[in-house]
């Protein structure tokens, strides 16, 4: 697809989403992928639609939903060049890529974090249900929320929207829902704003 097509198909909302698909590694990497577990929609711009459309189902402000978006158009689009080798090199995660891109356009220290630890509440859970560390979950959590800061309840929202797709497992995001006291916890509300009653 071209940037123009892109465009058409993700309808950005203002000048810096619209300028992500100025760069060609980004709009290679909104193309990538194929039906797969947990992600029946195949591309990654596929499932940008689908976690903003979950943006729209939350009762929240302008200014939330704008970060939410912009986490969300970010998070995942450098799946296609992430390392996947065995031992996992970190550095070269989906996720930090997503940061290094977003630093290329904004300074805000919080917001990078969230987008490169929008997958670490799956891991805490994982570690804990899986691989029964509990210790180890609960570090993984307290580094979270210390490097993200009063963003805190932000990446729970991204979190719901993220997880909240596919066919993905729910059980992270209940037993974050039910486990994280200093959350408040927010439902989707079943119309997107805007749409009709």
């Amino acid at each position: 697809m071209t940037s123009a097509e892109l465009k058409d198909y993700l309808k950005p909302e203002n000048d810096l989403e619209a300028s992500f698909l100025e760069d060609a590694e980004f709009c290679r990497g909104l193309q990538w992928g194929v039906p797969r577990f947990g992600h029946p929609e195949g591309s990654i711009m596929a499932h940008i639609l689908e976690v903003n459309a979950n943006i729209d189902r939350l009762p929240i402000d302008a200014e939330t939903r704008r970060l939410l978006r912009i986490i969300c158009w970010v998070h995942d689009t450098f799946k296609h060049i992430e390392d996947k080798g065995n031992p996992r090199d970190w550095s070269k995660h989906h996720a930090v890529y997503a940061r290094n891109f977003l630093a290329r356009y904004l300074s805000d220290p919080l917001l990078l974090n969230v987008v490169e630890l929008h997958d670490d509440a799956y891991y805490a859970w994982r570690l804990a249900h899986l691989y029964h560390k509990l210790g180890e979950c609960d570090d993984r959590i307290e580094m979270v929320k210390e490097k993200v800061g009063s963003y805190w309840q932000l990446f729970y929202l991204f979190f719901k929207c993220d997880t909240s797709t596919g066919d993905k497992n729910p059980a992270p995001l209940i037993w974050f829902e039910n486990t994280m006291e200093d959350i408040e916890v927010v439902d989707f509300i079943d119309e997107p704003k805007g749409g009709s009653a």
